[in-house]
């Protein structure tokens, strides 16, 4: 850790951090949330969906494109050309869920955590958004960084919770 906070100046201003001098690197972040239902909820959206359409696949591009735009709504984030983003959607029934990953890839000077932290979220409020007239009890969960790699920082990868 640095000690300091990247994104304020010496007079404790908001900054865009600059990263001009950077190396171009390949970097890569993967993130994950999920979205828990009451069993009843989970198992009538198995069984008949949503009257929106596929939970699965509309929450997955939605996630693409929150995660394009992550610029446009996280302060200080630099616009960046990125070269992958995928977004899945996962049944997790043992857990009345949906496991949702993001997993976003550019070559550049700054890294990619809050495209895939924002991928993840905007599929996860979705999801909550297509089943909320089936249960009004969703809970989004476990919005997490599970890797990252590149850049001078290095790489990073979260220790699996113990059971």
């Amino acid at each position: 850790m640095s000690g300091h906070l990247t994104h304020f100046d010496k007079q404790g201003r908001p900054q865009m951090v600059d990263v001009s001098q950077k190396e171009d690197t390949s970097r890569l972040a993967i993130a994950q949330g999920q979205v828990r239902f009451s069993p009843a909820a989970y198992e009538k959206i198995q069984t008949t969906g949503s009257h929106k359409g596929d939970i699965k696949v509309i929450s997955e591009l939605a996630g693409i494109m929150g995660g394009k735009r992550t610029s446009e709504l996280i302060p200080l984030c630099h616009p960046l050309p990125l070269t992958g983003l995928n977004v899945a959607v996962t049944p997790a029934d043992d857990t009345f869920s949906f496991i949702v990953t993001a997993e976003v890839k550019t070559t550049g000077k700054t890294g990619v955590e809050m495209e895939a932290l924002t991928a993840v979220a905007i599929a996860c409020l979705t999801i909550y958004d297509m089943g909320k007239a089936i249960d009004k009890g969703i809970t989004i969960e476990k919005v997490q960084l599970l890797e990252k790699s590149g850049g001078k920082s290095g790489n990073f990868k979260r220790q699996k919770e113990a059971s």
